[in-house]
């Protein structure tokens, strides 16, 4: 068993002219999910990681996440999409399949 059961990387990114997941208010989404995993007592060993990543390099589809181990890639939209992948995917191993990042979608 590894130290945590998921991690969940969000994207951080910021380019000169190009867009990018912090024209998306990123910042303020990784924070809400970190408080929200705290608050359903989902964080620490053997829950839940929430990381800052820097480019994920699936810039067309941003702001996006991505949870591991599944490999599951997110967008999303608001503080209610977040709310929902902490509920369905993190807490209960559930795919929010509405927010999923299809995988044609690159940079």
């Amino acid at each position: 068993m590894s130290y945590y059961e998921r991690h969940i990387f969000f994207c951080l990114n910021k380019r000169d002219g190009e867009a990018a997941c912090m024209d998306h208010d990123a910042q303020a989404s990784f924070e809400h999910c970190k408080s929200r995993v705290k608050a359903e007592g989902l964080a620490g060993k053997g829950g839940v990681r929430v990381n800052k990543a820097g480019c994920l390099d699936r810039c067309a589809g941003g702001p996006v996440a991505v949870i591991y181990p599944e490999a599951v890639w997110y967008t999303y939209v608001d503080k209610s999409d977040i709310d929902e992948i902490v509920e369905k995917h993190l807490k209960n191993g559930e795919v929010v399949e509405r927010l999923v990042l299809p995988e044609s979608i690159g940079r």
